[in-house]
């Protein structure tokens, strides 16, 4: 039986040749059979001893490998890996001395050295390096050495040697802030900060919204052209952000160049397995890279959905990823992988790990796990208040809707009919009830549907929606409702439907089941008018191709949803996200609430909703206590009941093993087995080659008994009575227990189909005799506390700042229009605005409207600078209600206008047409001057010389007055 240090140098062995080396024994040494030739047993200078393996590369020495028995501890071994690198013996040719690359290896666990980097520091590895990856880092053409200063005159040793990667993210030039937001240059300098101290993983957490692929564009683009990056790998979790990734290359014009990025260098967008060899940047999904390592293919439709929303959490293990020539360790320098909060690390944690590149995640919600992933490595933290502060993302308030039934179910007594509903069919029976049906709000839209649960919710809606959630609005905002099922998105459409009296195209449900898409396009019309292009499609139908008419159109108004739109899709026209479901996943909820955070000019936001003036905030509609809810940061199985059942079967068609996965998927079958009647059980029997679906579960239970695979340990190892098998024979028998008791089910996917469908097929009760009351609406309590301390926090401001700020003093006096200028209220706007603050007049204004609606006017607009002024006054009650600027400047202008005529002053139609200019430069301004006539729109009209020439030269006079008369 071979020693573990011999199993240790096969495992080796043959590692180093899968990577295309020509392994060889000192005895027999022929440098001639290839560019890479690694040496066994080489014996070195006086007192080094035998290198286990000397590296050379084309003819020269470049690297030794100290080989270990498995289970060895490899830290600590770079000691004699270092002496040997030092031992070369006199006259053989080295490309440098010490040699530059080390590898220490146990044939399981390998770790690498680069001596060419500066503060040479050892690092794990999948897999050994190519020798033409060596040879190319070798090559001083490729990778110019780099310039240092003289050393006594002399060029410094280090300066004769190579660059790398690692030194040159040393040399960066400092990052040109042109087309970057502050937290994007922040991003970019903190990242490239963590790179020159050789972190291997980094973090970059920004706010939905807030621009995290340009900013990674812009890191990609300085990492390549400075940093001399062959190859970054941009994973995604599903194929819509691949699309949205690759127009963001696209797009992005270089700061220093002026060129766009794809016209410097290759970007492709990887949609079958084939990798381009010249490409700069490859986008892929996670799933297509395993695919491709695991020499699998992979359908396109396949990427659609999220590898997270497939598989995610099912196995305790990771899949096997193996070692892929095609595509070496070394193949991207470095991996970014976006949506880094996803729970994917269990599954696919190879796949990331399989390549010898710095690791950096980009994510708006990290858990601790996504922390924990990255060695709490954080090196950007943007949250959503911090994003609104900049006007980067638009902030929320909650309104809360309560019902009796949502809370706590309903009975329906003995006697009655009730409808019995086919999930799949949707075909209704009628049935009359033996007993009393009592059911609880969990069992709401899966087991039982209350008709009256579900127009009472969206009754309560529609009536608050015009008056308290957007009050005098009369188009209904862009709206996304997030339901629990399919079956619950159809009744919801329905009763919306209904309840706002209006069409098919009103509301609409956007999931994977859509059969067909309307897909909505803007182009110049006659005239140049912009008109919509409608086209419709119904195959190879795409998330983006579902969501074209509620992002671009008017119609859909109302959209229903899963999960489909809950992560990584720009709904910018969003107002309303609306939860008609709840999760557990504190990270999966913040993703759906980011819905609706992001900005939209106002001009793009009225293009579908004519009649909203700006999107200053949107509103989370909480029907279901989401608000409310204890949150988990992650959902393993074990506690996950309610896992969809098909992913278990997922899980087993490809082959999973996993205890918890069987365990679960056990319970399941046995509790579908007591509902099924005589019929299905018959056919399901026929389906599993005469086996009971019984039999079937009865296999997987007694499969997954450890006493079992302890002896069929014992028996497949022919082990002796009282001999124990060791770990590893127990977990290889247990594997293949477990895999021959799912079998049946692995190998039948008409079984696995069946079983589906059965599962979907099962019937829901519908509760058309339970009368639902509403037992509260209003925007929640933390909201009107927030509006409250931010209200609290403004007024206490502006009494400690009185003294301080010019605007704040001349406010507080009377009269101070004289006084008062732009400049003064432009300097208070960016003094609240700045952090710690960050208030906005947005914020302000919404905050005093939650307290009192009655005093407060101009809900839902955009604010201008001037609206500060409206702010200060009413904060220390100098006016009564709170009014935007604009309006009062109208209200004074109007009765400046009639006293004019009072007094027998007429103005001419062109004279009424520049005071209405001159009204609205005072209203945006707060003053105007003589100069401002050489501006827009002034000058469009004959500037300053044509005014002086309207007003008979009573203009200085004239706008003296108006100055006081209209900001008195």
């Amino acid at each position: 039986m071979p020693t573990p240090e011999a199993v240790a140098r096969e495992n080796i062995d043959a590692a180093l040749q899968s990577a295309g080396w020509h392994v060889q024994d000192f005895a027999r040494l022929n440098l001639t059979a290839g560019l890479g030739v690694a040496v066994r047993e080489f014996p070195l200078a006086p007192g080094h001893g035998k290198a286990d393996y000397v590296l050379y590369v084309a003819g020269k020495l470049a690297g030794v490998i100290e080989a270990k028995k498995e289970g060895t501890r490899l830290t600590g071994i770079e000691v004699q890996s270092e002496k040997y690198a030092r031992g070369v013996p006199p006259l053989y040719p080295a490309h440098s001395v010490p040699l530059p690359f080390l590898y220490e290896s146990t044939g399981v666990e390998t770790q690498f050295t680069n001596r060419l980097d500066p503060d040479p520091r050892s690092r794990r590895l999948f897999h050994f390096h190519k020798p033409e990856t060596l040879a190319e880092w070798l090559d001083p053409e490729q990778n110019p050495p780099p310039l240092l200063p003289l050393e006594n005159g002399k060029p410094a040793p280090r300066s004769l040697l190579p660059s790398t990667l690692r030194l040159r993210l040393r040399q960066m030039p400092d990052v040109e802030p042109k087309g970057l937001w502050p937290a994007q240059l922040k991003a970019v300098r903190n990242l490239e900060a963590s790179l020159y101290d050789g972190k291997p993983r980094a973090l970059i957490q920004m706010a939905t919204g807030s621009g995290k692929t340009f900013t990674a564009v812009s890191s990609i683009y300085r990492l390549i052209k400075f940093g001399g990056a062959r190859r970054v790998l941009f994973l995604v979790d599903r194929a819509n952000l691949g699309r949205q990734t690759l127009k963001e290359f696209q797009q992005y014009v270089t700061p220093d160049d002026g060129r766009k990025f794809h016209e410097l260098y290759n970007v492709q967008h990887l949609t079958s397995n084939k990798l381009d060899p010249v490409a700069k940047v490859c986008i892929a999904t996670i799933q297509r890279v395993y695919a491709m390592l695991s020499g699998k293919e992979l359908k396109e439709e396949d990427e659609e959905i999220s590898a997270f929303t497939r598989l995610t959490d099912l196995s305790t293990q990771p899949h096997p990823v193996s070692y892929n020539p095609s595509i070496p360790v070394e193949f991207f320098d470095f991996l970014w992988t976006d949506e880094a909060h996803r729970s994917i690390y269990n599954l696919w944690r190879q796949v990331l790990e399989y390549f010898d590149a710095s690791l950096i995640g980009l994510t708006a919600t990290p858990s601790k796990q996504t922390l924990g992933f990255f060695h709490q490595n954080l090196v950007m933290e943007y949250g959503h208040e911090a994003a609104v502060g900049h006007g980067v993302n638009v902030p929320f308030d909650v309104y809360r809707i309560r019902t009796r039934i949502t809370e706590s179910g309903s009975k329906v007594e003995a006697g009655l009919f009730v409808d019995k509903r086919d999930r799949e069919s949707r075909a209704v029976r009628w049935q009359k009830l033996d007993e009393d049906l009592t059911y609880s709000a969990n069992q709401l839209d899966r087991d039982v549907v209350a008709e009256d649960q579900l127009r009472t919710v969206i009754r309560t809606f529609k009536d608050r929606l015009f008056t308290e959630i957007f009050p005098g609005r009369k188009e209904v905002p862009k709206t996304l409702i997030f339901a629990k099922d399919d079956s619950h998105a159809d009744d919801i459409v329905r009763v919306v439907r209904e309840e706002f009296g209006k069409g098919n195209a009103f509301c609409e449900k956007i999931t994977y089941r859509t059969g067909t898409a309307r897909i909505v396009t803007k182009k110049k019309g006659p005239g140049g008018k912009e008109v919509e292009e409608v086209s419709y499609k119904s195959t190879g139908i795409k998330p983006e191709d579902l969501l074209s008419s509620f992002r671009n159109s008017y119609h859909p108004r109302i959209a229903v949803t899963v999960d489909m739109v809950a992560t990584g899709t720009d709904i910018k026209p969003l107002e309303i996200v609306m939860f008609m479901r709840t999760v557990k996943s504190r990270n999966f909820f913040e993703q759906m609430k980011g819905r609706g955070v992001r900005v939209i000019s106002p001009s793009d936001l009225q293009s579908v909703t004519p009649d909203a003036p700006a999107k200053t905030h949107f509103i989370l509609v909480d029907c279901v206590g989401m608000c409310e809810s204890d949150f988990v940061d992650t959902r393993p199985l074990e506690k996950q009941p309610a896992v969809a059942f098909d992913k278990l079967l997922q899980v087993v068609a490809a082959g999973g093993t996993d205890r918890a996965v069987i365990s679960s998927l056990a319970s399941r079958l046995a509790r579908m087995n007591q509902r099924l009647g005589k019929p299905e059980k018959e056919r399901l029997a026929r389906l599993a080659q005469g086996k009971s679906l019984e039999e079937l579960v009865g296999g997987l239970v007694e499969a997954l008994d450890p006493d079992r695979h302890v002896e069929e340990a014992r028996v497949a190892n022919k082990l002796l009575t009282g001999e124990e098998p060791t770990a590893a024979q127990v977990a290889k028998a247990a594997e293949a227990v477990i895999r021959a008791a799912v079998a049946p089910l692995a190998a039948n996917p008409d079984l696995r189909n069946e079983l589906a469908f059965i599962k979907r097929g099962f019937e829901q009760t519908l509760d058309t005799v339970s009368v639902d009351t509403v037992l509260g609406a209003g925007f929640d309590a933390a909201a009107t506390e927030k509006a409250r301390g931010l209200v609290q926090s403004f007024e206490q401001y502006i009494e400690e700042h009185k003294d301080e700020l010019t605007a704040i003093q001349v406010l507080y006096a009377q009269p101070y229009a004289k006084r008062l200028t732009f400049t003064d209220i432009k300097a208070l706007a960016e003094d609240i605005k700045a952090p710690p603050r960050t208030w906005t007049p947005e914020a302000l204004w919404r905050a005093y409207e939650t307290l009192d609606k009655s005093k407060v006017r101009g809900a839902g607009g955009q604010r201008l600078l001037t609206d500060i002024v409206s702010l200060v006054r009413f904060a220390l009650h100098k006016d009564r209600q709170l009014v935007p600027f604009t309006d009062q400047v109208e209200e004074r202008f109007q009765n400046w206008l009639a006293q004019q005529e009072n007094r027998g002053r007429k103005f001419s139609e062109e004279q009424r047409q520049w005071l209405a200019l001159i009204k609205d430069h005072v209203a945006a301004s707060f003053r105007i001057e003589r100069d401002d006539f050489e501006d827009v729109p002034f000058n469009q009209k004959g500037g300053l010389g044509r005014v002086h020439q309207v007003f008979a030269g009573k203009l200085d006079e004239l706008l003296e007055e108006l100055n006081e008369v209209l900001v008195a």
